[in-house]
């Protein structure tokens, strides 16, 4: 389902005076455009970099509402308010519905899914018949329902039966726990809430014989890092155990330590399912491959176990799937999630940039290596 051609057009009128009144304030682009159609021609890269000025500075809305330099009525003005509201990201487009079109966040936890409608044209006929897909864009609120803001930047990814199996674990997720959300509000950027922390117990101090808590998540994670090792070396391989040894670190450098509480065989058997779910272990097409459940027997945990622990690690982390920080070094190069930076407001595959953007990349720690150094590399090897 769409925008009738009338609220269409509306959009389009009220988004191009939003941004020429944003693209005037920063100067983002000499090239100006008055109304929508003069916005709708204007290059893409153009209207994106704009785009994404906005959403950094969104008090230009409110500005832009208070002084009303398009002379709008009191109802559009509404509309270019709520737009405080938007949200941008990345998503995949999972489903098409009679209603709405299914927009599932990308990395998110807890994952959330929107009800998105088209524009002028239905969603099938921008994206194509195949999905899922992931895209780069903005969701806005319009009249009470949500609409994305005319501009995708897509991903030219194949999806595998365990990401497909994975994607939908995670709407089953978000709709049991918020159902498919067809409206933004104050939920588009919501504010974490400050936690107070908790002091430890006398009993947990006592527990720790005199060492502080950072001492005992030390120790603890260095006896859980000789687990997953063993685990890795007998069932999988070093690069696993290699980012095992990272994510146990990773959990023992917080504060408080989680590791301080539960069990040694829950915690080793959670590290290995997170990275083995980040690099789809579970995949029958990927090499080694194991199933989760399998890491619960080797570990002697119930299988209920292991996976709650896999969830709370990954919501702790913010780990997802294709996370470029825990991808295997083998399939860096498989990841795009690895290679797809933004430049100049248009999500690009770095690898096929000039080597100077590579190196820049580099430098500022974007991407692993320079892929033109390891292309040269390769050949000088064969």
């Amino acid at each position: 389902m769409n925008l009738t051609t009338d609220e269409g057009k509306l959009f389009y009128d009220l988004y191009a005076a939003l941004l020429s009144f944003v693209n005037r304030r920063l100067e983002v682009s000499s090239e100006t455009f008055s109304d929508a159609r003069e916005y709708t021609t204007t290059p893409p890269e153009i209207r994106v970099a704009i785009r994404d000025a906005l959403f950094e500075h969104r008090e230009l809305i409110d500005e832009f509402v208070k002084e009303n330099p398009a002379r709008l009525g009191a109802e559009s003005l509404e509309i270019v308010g709520s737009w405080k509201h938007a949200l941008p990201g990345k998503f995949y487009i999972f489903r098409y519905l009679k209603k709405y079109t299914v927009f599932l966040t990308s990395g998110d936890s807890p994952n959330k899914a929107y009800g998105v409608l088209g524009l002028a044209d239905p969603m099938v006929d921008v994206i194509g018949p195949y999905l899922p897909q992931l895209v780069a864009t903005v969701l806005l609120p319009y009249q009470g329902r949500i609409i994305y803001d005319g501009m995708l930047a897509g991903y030219n990814i194949r999806f595998g039966g365990g990401i497909k199996r994975s994607l939908n674990e995670e709407y089953k997720q978000a709709k049991e726990k918020f159902g498919i959300v067809t409206s933004l509000g104050d939920q588009a950027a919501p504010k974490p809430k400050q936690k107070t922390p908790k002091k430890q117990p006398r009993k947990v101090k006592a527990a720790l014989g005199g060492r502080s808590a950072a001492d005992e998540a030390k120790a603890i994670a260095e006896e859980l890092a000789q687990m997953t090792d063993a685990f890795c070396r007998q069932f999988l391989n070093e690069e696993y155990a290699v980012l095992c040894r990272e994510l146990v670190s990773a959990l023992a450098r917080k504060r408080p330590s989680p590791l301080l509480r539960g069990r040694r065989e829950t915690w080793a058997s959670g590290v290995v399912r997170t990275i083995g779910w980040a690099n789809f272990l579970h995949d029958p097409s990927q090499t080694p491959h194991l199933n989760l459940y399998s890491i619960d027997e080797a570990f002697g945990i119930a299988e209920s176990t292991g996976a709650a622990k896999l969830k709370e690690i990954r919501t702790m982390l913010r780990i997802r799937q294709l996370d470029p920080k825990w991808t295997l070094p083998s399939t860096m190069d498989d990841n795009p999630m690895v290679w797809m930076l933004e430049v100049n407001g248009i999500m690009m595959d770095v690898r096929r940039a000039p080597r100077e953007l590579q190196e820049a990349a580099f430098k500022k720690g974007l991407i692993p290596y320079i892929p033109a150094d390891r292309a040269e590399a390769d050949e000088a090897s064969q």
